[in-house]
């Protein structure tokens, strides 16, 4: 009865983070992402 309650869990979770990746995705948060990293590799090598 517990190993099928931690399944649930587990599985669960794995639903809720794809949902979360293909919501990230859908919104273009990857192109947010890249460029603020983008502009902190520039400013801590002292061209940005």
């Amino acid at each position: 009865m517990r190993y099928k309650s931690v399944r649930l869990a587990r599985y669960g979770l794995l639903a809720l983070a794809a949902v979360c990746i293909l919501l990230g995705l859908l919104g273009q948060e990857q192109v947010q992402v890249l460029q603020k990293a983008v502009k902190i590799c520039l400013e801590c090598i002292g061209i940005g």
